[in-house]
């Protein structure tokens, strides 16, 4: 049986273990939390590796795969150092491929519903397999990146905008301290509202979970949450806010979606490549599997 573990820097709380059936073979798939400790998740993977098949890098990005380059993120590579055996993987990958034709998933199975037709992706420069569906399906966009990634309240309105934008942050971004980039351990699941128009203004809200999560309002009455990762506490809140249709990149597997740095690690486990794999082995794996997005409807 094959075995693949996301180590995450993200709350213990959010922690599963399933074991399924990917292409005829058997896989246990684990996510370990660390509540933000660094030390921690370092010693973890450097005592997993070479004993598991594929390592998941959970709550940070090992770099940014944005409009054809990568732009590494250089405190978050010091997580793997210690790992020389097995292939440690984070989820860009599948962020370019199964997140590619998510717009066009939601415009098949709500058509009509959506109006008007206006996303907020947090942060597109860590989404770009988003951006670019949505962009092709005809969206009004707002990226939110300066807002939840930097805590600057200033919107970025078309993907020009987000082009010039990344080439001129990211590579100083990539030197910023993790902690600075993405919420970690507790303060994963505080959510102080903030951009408060940006959510009213949108029909669709896209990105990672635990951003959407962190500054939405107390009302989200009739609006699409299009993400990866979703805990059943996940999905309560969604629906208590009056969401109405939650669309998830990754399958629910008993009763949440991991994140794609898991999945993706799933995936390089069960290729058995001894390597991350490319894009076109990726979409090739998941046509096999008709791994597709994921709908559900939370309120009338």
């Amino acid at each position: 049986m094959k075995r693949a573990v996301s180590v995450s820097l993200g709350s213990k709380s959010r922690d599963k273990k399933v074991t399924i059936s990917l292409l005829g073979e058997m896989i246990t798939i684990e996510r370990i939390g660390t509540d933000g400790d660094v030390e921690k998740a370092i010693a973890l993977f450097n005592e997993l590796d070479g004993q598991v098949d594929a390592l998941g890098v959970g709550g940070i990005d090992l770099g940014m795969n944005f409009a054809g380059r990568h732009y590494p993120l250089y405190d978050a590579l010091q997580l793997v150092t210690g790992v020389h055996k097995t292939v440690a993987v984070d989820g860009g990958g599948l962020k370019l491929t199964l997140e590619r034709h998510i717009a066009q998933t939601i415009e098949r199975e709500l058509g009509k519903e959506i109006q008007p037709k206006r996303v907020l992706i947090t942060a597109g420069v860590d989404r770009y397999g988003s951006v670019l569906s949505f962009h092709e399906a005809g969206y009004d966009l707002l990226f939110g990146d300066l807002g939840f990634a930097l805590g600057i309240p200033i919107p970025i309105r078309s993907l020009r905008g987000l082009h010039t934008m990344g080439r001129l942050l990211l590579p100083v971004v990539g030197r910023l301290p993790l902690e600075f980039l993405y919420p970690t351990g507790e303060k994963q699941e505080e959510i102080i509202p903030k951009f408060g128009p940006w959510y009213a203004w949108a029909t669709v809200i896209s990105g990672d979970c635990l951003y959407i999560k962190r500054h939405m309002p107390d009302r989200l009455d009739g609006k699409i949450i299009a993400t990866n990762t979703t805990t059943q506490a996940d999905v309560e809140a969604f629906r208590q806010r009056g969401v109405k249709y939650l669309v998830t990149s990754t399958p629910r597997l008993e009763g949440r979606s991991f994140g794609t740095n898991m999945m993706e690690a799933a995936l390089v486990a069960i290729a058995g490549k001894g390597r991350a794999l490319t894009t076109e082995e990726l979409e090739d794996m998941l046509n096999q599997l008709q791994l597709t997005p994921t709908l559900q409807r939370l309120n009338d």
